[in-house]
Parts: C-alpha cells; sequence; structure tokens
C-alpha cells in the first residue's frame, strides 16, 4: 500500500515538474534548426510535454485502479470547440493541411485538461502561476534589453532591436498583457502568515514592474521600430462571411464548417475584393490570419466553430469571480489576430482559472471528481460516479482503468510517432534550404528527399522539391558543350528531374487543392517546358487559369498567364490578360509595362506608347526604372516616327506611386527553359493524384542554380 501511494505521489510530482518546465519555457523555446524558427519548437515542445502527461496519466490510473476525471463547467464547451475545429478540418479542401495545424491545436487541448486534472490545490495553482510569470518575465528583459541593443543570447539571429523569443512583437504584446494581470493577482490574492506573505508580495510585485516594462517595451517597439501588418477589419470581415455564402460547390460545408482550420491564407486569396488592391502597402501580401481570431475562425471553422467559440466565452464570462485575464483574453480575440502561441496561453489561463474555481468551490455542484465504472448492462455500460473512499474501492475491477490506459498510451505513441517523424523531416528540410543558399544542389536534393520520405504531407515541400529538380535539370542541361550531344546517362537524369518536378508540382496541387500558389508553381513548371515537352504550353495556361480561380483578383496571376500568351507569341491574348491587370490595380506600373509591350509586338505603337508614359508617370520616384523607361520610350517614339505617324503624348490620368509602391519593370519569363525537343517528351498534364514519394538521388547531380 505504501509503495502504490509512494508511486502516485510521485507521477503527481513529475506531472507538476513537467507542467511547470513548460509554462516557464513555452514563451522562450525556438530553434534554429528548423524552418520555422518560433511556432514550430513551441508547437513540439507542447506536444512533448502534453503526451508525456497522457502516458503519466495512464499509469497513474493503472496503479489507483480507477477513471478519475476532474469536471468542470469549461469541458463541455471546450470539447464542443474542439470537435468543431476537427470536423472543420476533415471537411477542408485542403485537409492535410488543416489537420496538420488541428494537431497542434489538440495539444493545446490536452494541455488545458492535464492542467485540470494535475492542479487540484493551492501549491500547485501557485506554482503553475509562477512558472507561467516567470517565463513571461524572462522574455520581457530579453525584449527590453534588445530594444537597448544589449544580446543576451549569443545568436546572431537575436542581434536585432526586435527580437523576441515568442516570435513578433505583437505576440509578445498580446502574451505579456493577459500575464500581467495573473501576476498582479497573485500579488494580493494569498492570505498567509505576515513573513510568506511579505516575501510573495515582493516577488510578485518585482515580476509585475518586469513585465509592465516588458509590455511597455513591446507596444513602443510596435509603433516606433516595426509596425505590425495587420488586415483592415473591412476585409476581415467581408473574407468571413464571403467563406460562409460564397464558397461555390460546397455552400452547406462552408456555411457549417467553414474553409478549414489554419486555411485563412486561401479563404483571402479567393474572397478578397478588388478594392484591397488600392491598399498602396497590404496589396501585394497574403494574409494567413485575419482582422482578429473571432473573425478568422468564423471563416475557416464556419458557424459551428464561431457558436462553440462563443459558447466557451459566455461561460467564461458566467463564472464569478470574473478572471481579468481571460476577460482581457476574450476581448483581445475580437479585435486581434491570435497565433498559436496566443490560442496556447488562452487556454493555459483557462485551465488554471479552472483549477482556483475548484478549489474556491469545493461544494460546488459544477467543480467535481467523478469515476469512470464498468457495470451491469441494466445500469448501461460505463457510468459516472462520485470518487469513494479507498476502501469502497479495493474490489473493483481493473478492466476499465486498463483498456482506458492502453487507449491513452496508443493515442500519445500515434500521436508522437507522426510529430516526431513531422519535425525530423522539417529539420531535413531546414537543411535543404541552407544548401540551396550554399548553391549546393546535391545536398539540397538529398535532404528534401529525406524529408519527403519522412513526411509525405506537406505541399510546401512538394512545391520547393518541384523547384529543385527543375533547377537540377536546367542547370544539368545548361552543363551540356553548345554542339555536342549529352550521354545517354545524362540525358536520362535530366528525364528523371524533370519527371519528379513534375510529379512532385502535381502532388503539391493534390495535397492543397485551393492553394493558389501550388497551381501558379505547376504553371511555371509546364511553362520552363515549352518546347521541350508535349502539350506543356496548354498544361501552363490550364494551371494558370486554376491559380486565376483561387486568386481571382490578384493582378500579379492575369500578368503570369499574359506572360505565357507573351512567350508564346500569342499578343492579342497576352494584351487582354495584361489589360485586366491594368483594371485590377490601375497603379500598378509592370502591368501598364507589359501591356505596352503586347500592344508595340501588334505593330499598336500610339497605344504602347501612352501605356509607356503611364509608367512614367507612376514610377516618377523610382531613378533606374524611369531610366529604363525613358529609354524604351524614345526608341518607341523614334520607331513611329520612322513609320510617319505622329508620337503623341498624352498627359495621363493616374497618381504618382508610393514608394512602397515601386516593383521592378518587366515581362515576365519562364524560370527555366530546356533545349528544344524534336521530337517533343511525353509529359503528365495537370492532375489531382498524389505521386509517391521521390526516388533516391539520380545518378548525376550539379550545383542549383541561382
Amino acid at each position: 500500500m505504501e509503495n502504490k501511494k509512494e508511486l502516485i505521489s510521485y507521477l503527481d510530482n513529475l506531472s507538476f515538474f513537467l507542467m511547470g518546465i513548460l509554462f516557464l519555457t513555452f514563451p522562450l523555446f525556438f530553434l534554429t534548426l528548423t524552418t520555422d524558427l518560433y511556432t514550430l519548437p513551441k508547437q513540439i515542445l507542447l506536444g512533448g510535454i502534453t503526451l508525456l502527461m497522457l502516458v503519466i496519466f495512464g499509469i497513474k490510473t493503472i496503479a489507483e485502479k480507477a477513471v478519475k476525471i476532474r469536471r468542470t463547467p469549461f469541458d463541455v464547451p471546450v470539447i464542443l470547440f474542439t470537435v468543431a475545429v476537427l470536423l472543420s478540418s476533415l471537411f477542408s479542401l485542403n485537409r492535410n493541411d488543416s489537420i496538420t495545424v488541428f494537431v497542434s491545436f489538440l495539444f493545446t487541448i490536452f494541455a488545458y485538461f492535464a492542467i485540470v486534472n494535475t492542479a487540484r490545490d493551492k501549491k500547485s495553482i501557485l506554482f503553475l502561476s509562477s512558472m507561467l510569470i516567470a517565463g513571461a518575465v524572462i522574455a520581457s528583459l530579453i525584449s527590453f534589453f534588445s530594444v537597448l541593443k544589449i544580446h543576451v543570447l549569443p545568436l546572431d539571429i537575436t542581434k536585432s532591436q526586435v527580437f523576441t523569443p515568442i516570435g513578433t512583437l505583437l505576440d509578445q504584446a498580446i502574451y505579456l498583457a493577459l500575464v500581467l494581470p495573473l501576476a498582479g493577482y497573485s500579488l494580493i490574492k494569498e492570505k498567509l502568515d505576515v513573513k510568506s506573505m511579505t516575501k510573495k508580495k515582493i516577488g510578485f510585485g518585482i515580476a509585475s514592474i518586469i513585465i509592465l516594462t516588458g509590455l511597455i517595451t513591446s507596444i513602443y517597439s510596435l509603433i516606433a521600430l516595426q509596425k505590425p501588418i495587420l488586415l483592415p477589419f473591412e476585409t476581415g470581415f467581408q473574407t468571413a462571411f464571403a467563406a460562409l455564402s460564397q464558397d461555390s460547390g460546397r455552400i452547406i460545408q462552408g456555411f457549417l464548417f467553414g474553409s478549414g482550420f489554419g486555411n485563412y491564407g486561401a479563404v483571402f486569396a479567393k474572397f478578397k475584393q478588388v478594392s484591397f488592391n488600392l491598399n498602396p502597402e497590404l496589396w501585394s501580401f497574403v494574409f494567413y490570419r485575419s482582422s482578429s481570431f473571432v473573425l478568422e475562425l468564423l471563416a475557416t471553422t464556419g458557424i459551428l466553430g464561431f457558436i462553440s467559440f462563443l459558447f466557451l466565452c459566455y461561460k467564461i464570462v458566467k463564472e464569478k469571480p470574473l478572471s481579468l485575464p481571460l476577460a482581457l483574453a476574450i476581448v483581445a480575440s475580437f479585435i486581434l489576430p491570435f497565433s498559436f502561441v496566443s490560442s496556447t496561453l488562452f487556454f493555459m489561463l483557462l485551465g488554471i482559472y479552472a483549477g482556483m474555481q475548484g478549489i474556491k468551490k469545493v461544494n460546488d455542484e459544477k467543480y467535481f471528481d467523478v469515476e469512470l465504472e464498468l457495470v451491469a448492462l441494466k445500469k448501461g455500460f460505463i457510468t459516472f460516479e462520485e470518487v469513494e473512499t479507498e476502501t469502497e474501492t479495493k474490489n473493483k475491477s481493473i478492466i476499465l482503468p486498463i483498456v482506458f490506459s492502453i487507449i491513452l498510451f496508443l493515442l500519445a505513441g500515434g500521436l508522437g510517432y507522426i510529430s516526431g517523424r513531422y519535425l525530423v523531416a522539417n529539420i531535413y528540410f531546414q537543411r535543404s534550404l541552407v544548401a540551396a543558399a550554399q548553391n549546393n544542389g546535391t545536398l539540397t536534393y538529398q535532404s528534401q528527399t529525406s524529408a519527403l520520405n519522412l513526411f509525405k504531407y506537406s505541399d510546401n515541400y512538394y512545391r520547393v522539391f518541384s523547384q529543385t529538380n527543375m533547377a537540377l535539370a536546367n542547370s544539368l542541361a545548361a552543363s551540356i558543350p553548345q554542339g555536342s550531344s549529352p550521354s545517354a546517362q545524362v540525358n536520362q537524369t535530366i528525364l528523371t528531374l524533370i519527371q519528379q518536378s513534375i510529379n512532385a508540382g502535381r502532388t503539391a496541387t493534390a495535397l492543397s487543392p485551393q492553394t493558389a500558389l501550388n497551381w501558379q508553381n505547376l504553371s511555371s513548371i509546364y511553362r520552363g517546358l515549352i518546347g521541350f515537352g508535349q502539350n506543356a504550353d496548354q498544361f501552363a495556361i490550364l494551371a494558370n487559369q486554376q491559380s486565376i480561380l483561387l486568386d481571382p483578383n490578384n493582378p500579379q496571376e492575369y500578368i503570369n498567364l499574359g506572360g505565357i500568351y507573351y512567350q508564346l507569341g500569342l499578343w492579342p491574348e497576352a494584351q487582354q490578360q495584361f489589360q485586366i491587370a491594368v483594371s485590377l490595380k490601375p497603379d500598378l506600373a509592370n502591368a501598364y509595362y507589359n501591356l505596352g509591350h503586347a500592344l508595340e509586338n501588334q505593330g499598336k505603337l500610339q497605344e504602347a506608347l501612352t501605356q509607356y508614359n503611364n509608367v512614367k508617370t507612376l514610377i516618377v520616384n523610382d531613378k533606374e526604372n524611369l531610366e529604363k523607361i525613358n529609354k524604351e520610350i524614345e526608341e518607341l517614339t523614334k520607331k513611329i516616327q520612322a513609320t510617319g505617324q505622329e508620337a503623341k503624348v498624352e498627359e495621363s490620368t493616374q497618381k504618382e506611386a508610393s514608394k512602397s509602391e515601386q516593383e521592378e519593370l518587366n515581362v515576365p519569363e519562364p524560370t527555366t527553359i530546356l533545349p528544344t525537343q524534336n521530337p517533343k517528351v511525353k509529359i503528365p498534364g495537370p492532375s489531382t493524384t498524389v505521386t509517391p514519394t521521390p526516388k533516391e538521388e539520380p545518378t548525376t547531380t550539379t550545383k542549383t542554380t541561382e
């Protein structure tokens, strides 16, 4: 009996320790080994600790021979919200992306229930609160010293005035603003002896001052050093309601479940209005977070996710006394975008608050421990009973605790295995990006192949892998001396790389068919094969048209399609696409530039001159491009005069572009062009069929070309 109690006590202490480590290090943990320095490491930290706590809870369940669960009034709303998020992921067309994001959210929910079932007394609540506050204190100090250009960490990425281990200054400001009331509350809430009270007050008082300083520093940095790029509320409202009501082919799914949790980038691209292009600073950005967390939920999880979150907020506000940190979090969710860090902190605070309320309201019927039991079928299969005394539970069956624990072990093992592969794949992929920056094509290819063999569900990996293969094929073809024929081995390697490039690009569109970037990437691959592969020109056009369907109000999409027609010498078709780009954004200089070239190639010299003059007006503050367009205007004017036409200089009605609006003037060209083949190589067209993972490295590799 004593050994059993010692084991349970050890498991409880281990749970407290792990949860304390999580609370302390969560805002501070970042890695340089992954593609995402801040968010992914925090997700792995959260997932690792919560899964380990599931295992500990399972062992404790077997040791106690009972399945004991803490009940709070927030459990049902949290579960309903989780189910709504899961359904939105399952019904999403970008299902793989949504499920991947959902898994990290699931770790957050596990953390909430772990807190509720671990923190059952004042000592544990105080410990967890102290760890959460300590993490915020350290983050505040790091940020404060960074602003003063005192860099306490040796890494190069930390040597910036706006560095914060939390990720972004906005996320840090939200984090500190929510933890600060907890520190202040901890300062005044304890009614202990005078000596102990004084020590706690000094500690929490200092912590409150430091966190407040960090919050002020964050706000100052946001205003003076790094203005946050936020989506205007008008666009946030418009895209959210459009996702609910205008998603053709899935009106009911869109209304109930949204576009898919974590899929706001596709919503923004598909439903943003033409008027958004008039914003000179934001028009070229793709926003992956909406104007606020609530609007993002509405767009991505539909009416079910939105209502379930409001229900959770209602249950929080209904509790007395009201938690100030949670009240601030609810307000912030309506006016600010939440990152993974912010949403996780919300549920951490909810877990602490539920634990506090459970201690205060011992006899409240809303806070109590229940025990799951296997009973006779006439009473049901599984029932909830109030926790009984030790003597009453001696003779109870251990079958349910064992089955319950096995389920927990399998869940933790499965999620841990998948998450581990995801992490290692991401590390390999980051290694490939470093290799590509060093122009090491062999290591780039090998690392990306390893990443894809470990995790086959990332469209980003396949998209970049397709570009790597095409670059290697182009580089290998360019290395063949002019006038000579490649060996059979080199020729086979080129064909293999091209096939892998197409397959990877097609797989990316199959994994995330609602992501315009994937279709634009596939279009660029086919465009680079024009003259080399059969029907490559038609495939390039089809893929670009699909990209336009998913991002219909982006002028760059039409410039890209016009560029394909331009490459094929189809000047009227190119002109039409460039004119659409001009109509979508009347102050986009490059659209007029492309339109001018399409007109000039048709012999419409005067109309082309008008467009070049529009360009000149728009880039008046851009010295380099202004010099370029002046030369082209001069050459075109001479050509007009040589034909006996009068060169009319029409006054442009376009407004002068701001400095932030300047862009390079060019007619879009394919990133790679392989030698023309006769007969052309047969290649597969756009498809939504997922292809196998890449084979091992071809026998011949070259360095990538930039």
